[in-house]
């Protein structure tokens, strides 16, 4: 990287930054972590004398002045030498955002190997998953806030997919495929919608390229700000980078592999990559099923196998000031889902989704625009439920439900160029997006009736404007305000249900329905630079939510779930009002961030269990048939209050060996009740942890014990208490640099993990299977990464 490119990188990672305003992989997207990176050297008083540097996060906007880009590009001075590789298994602790960023890099990733987001946050301060199906469909919960107040995004689009419909449903992003997952919380996740009150996952990769590949000679690292060829010197001449990604799992007996593949030449970037992975039932410490004697038992958690695979192609046509690229994606899955009544009926989910991605930049020269970008998607999901409709007879098996979504989404932003307000340096940037979604979940049963299906069809438009402005009084002070404003409009069926929800003999008709709901919400914040490279912020937000539309229309027996669930069309517009404080430190031996916050909710949407039991249609509930087998879940409103703080740390002790060798913590509890003191249902336990590692630049090996204390905050009326337990897990990985003429790689990583040590019996208490599921025991992983 040449010195002049490196002093445009960090004046646009940090002087001209619109920090924290825009969300996760914000304008630019712009980390391809498949490729090589370099660390900018040049320190901002934030990063001065760090042990190994923060990665900014890629929602960053990072603006670099296009006036002097064309004397950029006819200057061309030698390359500096790049500044060595961060050792592994280093906290990275981000300090220029106005909320808490939790940053999984690459090289965590890798030596995770876990198949789903919420199964890899797991155990992150303040997140955890919902392990409906461990391995096959746990999405991630934030802050005891889950499906319709947590957005997934990958490269800055939705993941599509019903994830957020039932948790029985997968999430289709794999972490195999996936570079770096952030979780944004905060200001940040305005830019995604009124639904990502608690946050925004995000992953990225490089499927559509927005850098001409970096070929060989530089060292590749997880976090750091990448080595990307300027836009306007696109004409690099031809390379290929080539990965591999392999692991086997004890536990499960599972085998997963990906290959990467990034080339580019002549102003064209390319990428490919293709995924696979399978596992049988995965293996527990002893019987699963709390409640329900008698069931086979063999050692493993019956009917919980798994297969999945994918493929993504990409290509992205880069020219003066900007580029333009494309990509198709196909997700497929066929997982099974456990528990008594999964396992009795052979439950399984069979997904496929087709998703199609454009993006591209333009930075136009001249005095007030810095850069354009733009975001397109269109996603094509199905799954069918298959499953026994008579456990006896093993010929009965079929389709027994099927969900379809197929959703548009578009987003264009624009970011302004800094200007001096004298009181402070003004960042602005603006932007427009609007969606659309179709949705269907029809059943095969009874196809003429009124509750056929968890809903009718239904549909959904959106549109939003959104703004963030950042403002720079000096170096050590920054201040944001934000805003955003959107109206979407739904369009369903439902039903009129008895107050009890209870047949009354009355006939019931389906009837039209159409609300239409225009939420507001804006935020302001505040970053200071303490003494010390201590750095602190609070955020105060108002966030309005509109209800999605599971819960407003859902009518049905939801057989995965076990659950039949009725949604409210008369619900109206959530309210969080919230205030958050951090305090964070990301330089020296000593890293840390602590995080406190307070969020009182008005009309808080959740999914009741009224502790009915009902068969395949409303005429059957509480009728006290011992056949009936679902749930009576219904969705309502009520007051809440949200507080919570977490904390996580690592202290390097000393030198040990030629390497160094430190003590990490971590710590996290949420405290969530309606305003009448009782409790609200699914929250997760108070969690302590920390544990001892060493590294040094090939070795790192790490040994690490949470303890999740017992969950006895439980709702009223269908949920039961959690028991404690301790979760062990131990690692060490080898890195190390390759003679290419050996093997043609460049470069090696292996790894073996050692996972729940202790064979603990594992419940999850925000899982709606807790009492029939149990986590996977004691398991062994061994992986292997080659780059070429």
């Amino acid at each position: 990287m040449t010195l002049r490119k490196k002093r445009a990188l960090h004046i646009g990672s940090v002087s001209w930054l619109l920090l924290g305003a825009m969300g996760h992989n914000a304008l630019a997207d712009d980390t391809p972590t498949q490729l090589p990176d370099i660390t900018v050297t040049a320190p901002s008083p934030i990063q001065r004398h760090r042990t190994a540097p923060t990665r900014t996060p890629s929602h960053v906007v990072r603006a670099a002045p296009s006036r002097n880009r064309e004397r950029a590009a006819a200057v061309q001075p030698a390359p500096a030498a790049p500044a060595p590789a961060p050792q592994q298994g280093v906290l990275p602790v981000v300090t220029d955002q106005f909320a808490t960023v939790t940053v999984i890099p690459n090289e965590e990733l890798r030596r995770s190997g876990a198949a789903t987001l919420g199964d890899l946050l797991f155990s992150k301060p303040g997140i955890t998953g919902s392990s409906f199906a461990p391995g096959a469909s746990s999405r991630p919960i934030i802050r005891g806030l889950d499906v319709n107040r947590v957005g997934i995004v990958e490269n800055g689009l939705g993941g599509g997919g019903v994830s957020d419909l039932g948790e029985d449903h997968f999430v289709p992003i794999d972490p195999l495929s996936t570079n770096q997952i952030e979780v944004v919380r905060g200001p940040a996740a305005l830019r995604y919608g009124s639904t990502s009150i608690g946050g925004v996952v995000s992953a990225t990769n490089n499927r559509i390229p927005d850098a001409m590949p970096t070929c060989a000679a530089a060292p590749f690292q997880s976090y750091g700000l990448p080595v990307k060829a300027p836009l306007a010197d696109a004409g690099a001449p031809g390379c290929l980078n080539l990965e591999t990604r392999t692991s086997v799992s004890s536990v499960n007996r599972g085998v997963e592999g990906g290959m990467l593949l990034d080339a580019g030449g002549n102003n064209v970037a390319v990428h490919a990559d293709v995924y696979g992975r399978t596992t049988s039932d995965y293996s527990i410490p002893s019987y699963p099923y709390l409640f329900v004697p008698g069931q086979p038992f063999n050692g493993r958690q019956p009917n919980s196998a798994t297969q999945s695979d994918g493929a993504s192609v990409g290509a992205s046509y880069f020219f003066q000031g900007g580029y333009i690229g494309a990509a198709i994606t196909q997700n497929d899955s066929l997982y099974h889902i456990p528990g008594t009544d999964g396992a009795d009926h052979q439950t399984r989910i069979d997904a496929h989704q087709t998703k199609i991605a454009v993006k591209g930049e333009y930075r136009p020269d001249t005095a007030a625009i810095d850069a354009v970008r733009f975001w397109v998607g269109a996603t094509d999901y199905r799954h069918n439920e298959l499953g026994l409709a008579d456990p006896t007879d093993l010929f009965s098996d079929g389709v027994r439900q099927t969900f379809t979504n197929k959703e548009q989404e578009a987003r264009v932003e624009v970011q302004m160029m800094p200007f001096n307000a004298r009181f402070a340096t003004v960042t602005t940037a603006f932007g427009v997006q609007a969606g659309h979604q179709e949705l269907t979940a029809p059943s095969p049963d009874d196809p003429g009736s009124l509750f056929n299906g968890l809903w009718s069809p239904n549909n959904n438009n959106r549109v939003a404007g959104y703004v963030f402005n950042e403002f720079k009084f000096t170096d050590s002070t920054k201040a944001q305000i934000a805003g955003r404003i959107e109206h979407v409009d739904l369009h369903g069926s439902m039903p009129n249900f008895p107050a009890d929800y209870l047949p009354d003999g009355a006939p019931q008709s389906s009837i039209a329905r159409n609300p239409s709901y225009t939420p507001v919400s804006g935020s302001i914040g505040l970053l200071q630079n303490l003494p010390g490279d201590l750095v602190g912020s609070i955020t105060a937000q108002y966030v309005e939510r509109a209800p999605k539309p599971a819960e407003l229309f859902s009518r049905g027996a939801h057989d995965a779930t076990a659950t039949f669930d009725i949604g409210n069309p008369n619900l109206t517009i959530e309210t969080a009002k919230s205030v958050e404080i951090g305090l964070r430190k990301a330089t020296g031996p000593f890293r840390f961030e602590a995080t406190a916050y307070y969020t009182r909710f008005s009309n808080f949407i959740y999914r009741r269990l009224t502790g009915v039991m009902c068969g395949d249609d409303f005429d059957s509930c509480g009728n006290g048939d011992p056949n009936n087998e679902a749930r009576q879940a219904v969705y309502s409103q009520r007051d809440a209050i949200f507080r919570g703080a977490e904390f996580q740390s690592q202290f390097d002790i000393g030198p040990l060996n030629g390497g160094i060798w430190g003590i990490e913590n971590q710590f996290d509890v949420v405290r969530a009740t309606f305003t009448d003191g009782s409790n609200v249902p699914r929250i997760p336990p108070v969690r302590l942890g920390g544990g001892f590692y060493w590294r040094d630049s090939n070795w790192l090996t790490r040994i690490n014990l949470v303890h999740a204390f017992a969950q006895n905050d439980i709702a009223v009326i269908g949920e039961t208490p959690t028991a404690g337990y301790n979760l062990l897990n131990a690692e060490i990985t080898y890195n190390t640099k390759l003679n290419s003429s050996w093997i043609g790689a460049r470069e090696m990583t292996l790894g073996l993990v050692g996972n729940n040590l202790l064979n603990q019996n594992i419940r999850n208490s925000v899982s709606y299977t807790k009492d029939e599921v149990l986590m996977p025991g004691l398991g062994v992983r061994a992986f292997a990464n080659l780059k070429f």
